[in-house]
Order: C-alpha cells, then sequence, then structure tokens
C-alpha cells in the first residue's frame, strides 16, 4: 500500500473524527422549547356548528400571547402556528372533501373545541334590504317555515354594525342548524338558493348572511379602493382627515349617530312648525282641509304623485264611531310607515314610531273618543327612498273592546309640509353611518377575511339608483375589491338584476332604475360572474318582492352551471347585437338554448328609434333565434330599447323559461338619469 492512499485514509479518518465531534456538540445545544401559548381566542366566525369549505385550503386563526405554540386539530390534520409579536396566528388546513360532522380542536395552555363541524360548500350573501328580507315576511312564509328541517344546511347572521376602521372581530350569534326555530329570521333569498344547492350537490351548504337595509355598493368597498374611483376620492380623503371625530360620532352601537339624528329631527320639526297655519295645528280636527289631495293607504307616496319627495307629509282621515265605543279604549292599528310617524286622535297624540319597516299599535285613551265624527292625523317623515304609508290593507284598522272593528285602508287627506331637497344646506341631514363609504366593508365583511369558502351572492342596487353611471364603474370595482383583499382569486360573484318596481309608464321614456340595470348586465364582463334577472316577479307597490323563492332559485341556476359545472340553462336571452334590415332592425341573442318565446299573445316590451332619439313603441316578431323590431312611426330604424323602465310589460323568454335581461342598443347623450 503507497503512502499517498495512507494519506487519504488518515484525513477520512480525521474528517470522520470531526463529525462525530460536531454531532455531539450540537446535540448538546438545546432549541428553546416554545411553550404552548396562553389566552387563545378565535373570530365569532368560528363556533359550534360551522362549515369548512371543501376541497380548499381553511384558514383557521386568532389571537394569543405572543410567542407561543398553537395546536390546531380537525379530520386527522394536525397543524401548528407560532404566535406573533402582534398577538396573530394562523394555520391553514389541507383541502378535505365534504363530509362529517367533525370536531376541530385548538390548544395551547387552554383548550378550544368546537362541535358538530361540517365540510361543505360555503357561500357569503350580501346587500341591501332584498337580501336581508327574511323567509318570515315572503312569500308561503307559513309553509316554508314548517319545511324547514335540513340538519346540513348551517346559518350564519352578521350582527348589524359600522365602523369608520377595517375590523377584525365581528358580532354574531354563532352558526345555526337550520331548523324551524332558526330558519324564520334569516335570509329568504340565501336560505332558498342553498337549499337548492343542497338538494342538487347532496353536501352541507353553509350560508354567511351580511347585509343591511337601504345601502349603497361604495358602503360595502374599501377605502382603498374607493381612492381609485374620482368620485369617490374627496370623501375618503375627507373621512381620513376626520378620523377620530368619526370614530367618536359613528360608534358601533350607533348611540352617538342616533342622539345627532334626533337632533337633526327636532331642528325639523321646529322649522315646520314656523312655516304652519298660525291659526290651527295641522293635526287639529277643526283644520279646513278641503284643499288637501287624496291618497290612498297603504301605497307608498311615489306611486302617487309624490315621486322623488323626501321630507314631512301630513295625513288626515275622518272616520264614524258609534256611541257603543264610547268609554272604551281603542286599539290603532297600522302597517309599518316609512320612515317615522307621530299619530293624533282628534288632537291627541297617541303615539310615534321611528322604524320604516314596523306596524304600528296605539292606544286611544277613552277620554278622546266621542260617538259620531272622529279624526285620525298622522305627520309622516321620509328621510330619504320611499315613504308613506305601506303593508296590507288588513294591517290598517281601529278595533274596540267588543270586537268590532273599523277598516282605515283607502282614501285619506295629505299635504306635504317639508320637502328637504328645498332646505338649506345647514339643514342637511347626517349621513347615516351605514351608508357612509366603506363603513360597512370596515366592520361586516373585513372581519370575515381570510374564512375559505366558494362564492358571493349579492342583491343591491337600489341603493345605487339615479347614480346608474356612477354605478357602471363602483360595482366592478366592489367586486374586484374583495376578491383581492380575500386573496382567493376570482372567486364566483352571481347577483340579482333590479326587479320591476313603480307605476307603468305608458309611453317610452328615461329611467333611472333601467339604467341601473344596464350598469349591472354590464358587470358581467367581469370574469366569473352571474346574474339572475328577476323582471318578471317584482311588484309595482313594494320594492320587496315576496317571491324570494324563485329569486333564490335563478341564482342557484348559475352556480350549478358556472361553479359545479352542470349543463343546464342558466340565464334568460342577453342582448348581443343588433342588424338593420331596410325598415326593421334584426335583435341576436345570447342564451337563447332551444329557442325563443313570448309569454302571452304578442311579444311586448320593444321600442324603436331613429336618428331623432324619440321612441315608440313598436312590433315585434320572433323569428327562429332572433327578434325583428320595426314601426310605422320609424321609417329609418337606428335603436332599440327592451324593458327599459322601472316597471317595464315586457314578456321575452328562452325556451328556459327565463326572462331576457332588459337592454338598450344606443347611448345616446342627453339622459337626464345617473350622471355623475
Amino acid at each position: 500500500m503507497d503512502s499517498g492512499r495512507y494519506f487519504k485514509m488518515f484525513l477520512s479518518f480525521i474528517l470522520l473524527l470531526f463529525i462525530l465531534a460536531s454531532c455531539s456538540y450540537f446535540k448538546a445545544i438545546k432549541k428553546p422549547e416554545v411553550k404552548p401559548a396562553e389566552r387563545i381566542a378565535l373570530p365569532e366566525i368560528f363556533t359550534d356548528n360551522m362549515v369548512l369549505q371543501q376541497k380548499k385550503r381553511c384558514n383557521i386563526w386568532g389571537t394569543a400571547a405572543p410567542g407561543g405554540l398553537v395546536t390546531v386539530q380537525f379530520a386527522n390534520q394536525t397543524k401548528k402556528a407560532i404566535v406573533k409579536e402582534n398577538g396573530k396566528w394562523l394555520v391553514e388546513l389541507s383541502p378535505k372533501k365534504a363530509g362529517g360532522p367533525f370536531e376541530l380542536v385548538v390548544f395551547g395552555l387552554d383548550t378550544l373545541r368546537f362541535k358538530n363541524i361540517l365540510v361543505g360548500e360555503v357561500w357569503v350573501c350580501s346587500g341591501q334590504s332584498n337580501m336581508e328580507w327574511t323567509v318570515s315576511k315572503a312569500a308561503n312564509a307559513i309553509e316554508e317555515i314548517q319545511q324547514a328541517n335540513y340538519p346540513a344546511i348551517r346559518l350564519f347572521t352578521v350582527k348589524r354594525t359600522v365602523s369608520p376602521v377595517p375590523l377584525d372581530t365581528i358580532p354574531a350569534a354563532g352558526w345555526q342548524v337550520c331548523t324551524q326555530q332558526t330558519i324564520p329570521d334569516f335570509s329568504a333569498v340565501a336560505y332558498y338558493f342553498g337549499r337548492q344547492l343542497h338538494k342538487k350537490l347532496n353536501v352541507p351548504i353553509g350560508l354567511i348572511h351580511t347585509s343591511w337595509g337601504g345601502t349603497p355598493a361604495e358602503a360595502w368597498t374599501s377605502q382603498k379602493t374607493l381612492k381609485t374611483l374620482p368620485d369617490f376620492v374627496q370623501k375618503i380623503q375627507a373621512m381620513e382627515a376626520n378620523l377620530d371625530s368619526l370614530k367618536e360620532i359613528y360608534s358601533s352601537d350607533q348611540s352617538s349617530f342616533e342622539l345627532l339624528l334626533k337632533k337633526w329631527q327636532d331642528k325639523l320639526v321646529a322649522l315646520e312648525k314656523g312655516t304652519l297655519s298660525n291659526q290651527l295645528a295641522w293635526y287639529e280636527p277643526q283644520l279646513d282641509i278641503s284643499s288637501w289631495g287624496e291618497m290612498e293607504v297603504p301605497r307608498k307616496w311615489e306611486q302617487q304623485g309624490l315621486e322623488g319627495y323626501d321630507g314631512m307629509v301630513w295625513f288626515q282621515k275622518k272616520i264614524v264611531i258609534p256611541s257603543s265605543w264610547q268609554g272604551a279604549d281603542l286599539a290603532l292599528y297600522f302597517g309599518p310607515i316609512d320612515d317615522a310617524d307621530v299619530t293624533w286622535f282628534n288632537g291627541i297624540e297617541v303615539g310615534q314610531t321611528s322604524s320604516y319597516n314596523l306596524a304600528r299599535i296605539y292606544t286611544i285613551p277613552a277620554s278622546a273618543v266621542k260617538a259620531g265624527e272622529n279624526t285620525i292625523a298622522v305627520r309622516v317623515f321620509d328621510h330619504g327612498g320611499d315613504g308613506g304609508f305601506w303593508g296590507e290593507k288588513i294591517q290598517y284598522h281601529l278595533d274596540c273592546p267588543a270586537g268590532e272593528s273599523i277598516d282605515l285602508s283607502g282614501e285619506w287627506r295629505y299635504q306635504p309640509s317639508l320637502d328637504l331637497a328645498k332646505l338649506p344646506s345647514s339643514y342637511q341631514r347626517p349621513i347615516r353611518p351605514s351608508n357612509t363609504p366603506s363603513f360597512l366593508y370596515n366592520a361586516m365583511i373585513h372581519p370575515l377575511i381570510p374564512f375559505a369558502f366558494q362564492g358571493v351572492i349579492w342583491y343591491q342596487g337600489e341603493g345605487n339608483a339615479g347614480r346608474a353611471y356612477q354605478y357602471r364603474e363602483l360595482f366592478p370595482a366592489m367586486i374586484t375589491d374583495w376578491r383581492q383583499n380575500w386573496g382567493q382569486g376570482d372567486f364566483p360573484f352571481l347577483f340579482v338584476q333590479l326587479a320591476n318596481f313603480m307605476p307603468i309608464k305608458p309611453e317610452p321614456a328615461d329611467d333611472a332604475w333601467a339604467e341601473l340595470r344596464e350598469a349591472q348586465l354590464w358587470t358581467l364582463s367581469l370574469p366569473n360572474t352571474g346574474m339572475a334577472v328577476i323582471i318578471d316577479i317584482g311588484d309595482a307597490e313594494d320594492i320587496h318582492p315576496k317571491n324570494k323563492q324563485e329569486v333564490g332559485r335563478r341564482l342557484a341556476l348559475n352556480a350549478q352551471r358556472l361553479v359545479y359545472k352542470e349543463k343546464i340553462p342558466y340565464s334568460g336571452p342577453i342582448y348581443k347585437n343588433m342588424k338593420i334590415e331596410d325598415r326593421k332592425i334584426r335583435l341576436y341573442f345570447d342564451h337563447v338554448y332551444q329557442g325563443l318565446k313570448a309569454k302571452g299573445e304578442k311579444l311586448t316590451g320593444f321600442a324603436i328609434a331613429g336618428i331623432d332619439s324619440n321612441f315608440y313603441w313598436s312590433d315585434a316578431t320572433i323569428e327562429g333565434k332572433t327578434v325583428v323590431v320595426s314601426s310605422t312611426h320609424v321609417p329609418k330604424p337606428i335603436a332599440v330599447r327592451y324593458g327599459w323602465a322601472s316597471n317595464p310589460v315586457c314578456n321575452l323568454y328562452n325556451s328556459a323559461d327565463l326572462p331576457a335581461s332588459p337592454f338598450r342598443t344606443d347611448e345616446w347623450p342627453g339622459m337626464t338619469f345617473g350622471k355623475k
């Protein structure tokens, strides 16, 4: 064996000794032990009965003492996280198929156990009052509630909350199993949507309901995104500059705001008193009301000559009481009044309520009752949006203890007394926090991030009607905002187009609600979006259509096709393009399926115009998968509109019985609604 080989062996031996010594040295150095975390807490979205999204990585997060170790166990998975210096921690569960029930255990020094957990499909359900509208208020409520026994459908409702800054916590009662007891006060649209998916997919369904009536889309959008939209830059900058005062005024319980609102209302009442008759108050029975107008009760005043009116309106009604009622207290029943009322009986105040959706019950003292003619007076104060008496006729009556009743529905006399639009800026109404840009996003969306889910259903738009051109940018920006902030990619976003509402107009005209529907239609250009058209199931006199079952079904059709890839029709006809043919215009559509049809004897809802932009109702016929439109009034047509009204009479459907979306082929200048 040569000397070179011996030398190599010697070096190898020395190297081996070095490695062994190093191992012994590093073994002797123990890594610092991470102690189990203290004071572990999870957000309110994590409770018993919850649903975790199937086939996706699900985030579990919370707070604890910094530096501690949090361990999460779920369905044969164990995940660990060290709490950061800011007290936050997060673990990511691996994807799992639908199933359950399971138990989620989170522990350090404390142990938190969440039981009866299912894995399935989770949807966020948001918007304004038509999403908020409960099962108990929708059509067939009694029957639907009796049949609401779905243990694999779970319900989560975010309580109404506002904030000028993004929150991490959210007030909620926790996840509930769908039963006859839990479903009455849950969102009807969300429930009917989830129920259909549950039946079709046969997997658990989790519904996260977070909505607020009367709210605009900007309230649901983050400040970061609103600052990119020219119409909102100054508002957001002003809010940021006055953040401390906003925190004080717009507290989450709204107590400070309600005080501001009360002061504002008192100020207006004082102003109104100075403008009324100096001889008699307007609630006095002796007041001469012969010049007052006539209005049907219950019916919103926007449908009876006061379109767009916000402010105070007085109502009076004379009734005849039999002598047998004297000496007894009476019960006065009204349906809901939008927004607030003060009520007098024979000049004596008997009650007042400040809520737009509550029925009224007032006691009439026996001392105020007399045989013969009596006078009921009501001052209605509408802050914004619709105004006046609404509900059902059977809700309006005056009862005596003996069981007799006088019907109070029908004709009342009315007189406007204070128009908010005509007041100086010093009388401007405080902005309701629920309508303030970003306040609902901060309090009712941000705390849900980064909970994993499948998609969103959205029913809103009424709160932005009149600003449709702005909505063209705002609504897509809001959707993109949620997607970017959640970090789950372009998740499905399905929304409801505005229903038909308000009086039918006899002739074609520009229309704010039609423009808002157009803005919603254009939003389909965003990827992974779908729209439920409900132009056929609205109510001329009620902004809240009762048929929420069909709304939920049409949203579910979108989900079944776009998300779950069922090969089914899911949309009504959508206008694609047009071709001028001599004195006619031929219209082409997507989503025709097996063909087009008119529901009724004649195809209606189409108007046509020439270069002068004057629209006339037109003759319309179905030819194959197209519609041909013409009018003797328009020899050289260049534009067509369909369903272009708040409450259009239109009846174009496809073979799947789904209605066509309203549309127009023009966008001429000179529009009177929706401009920035």
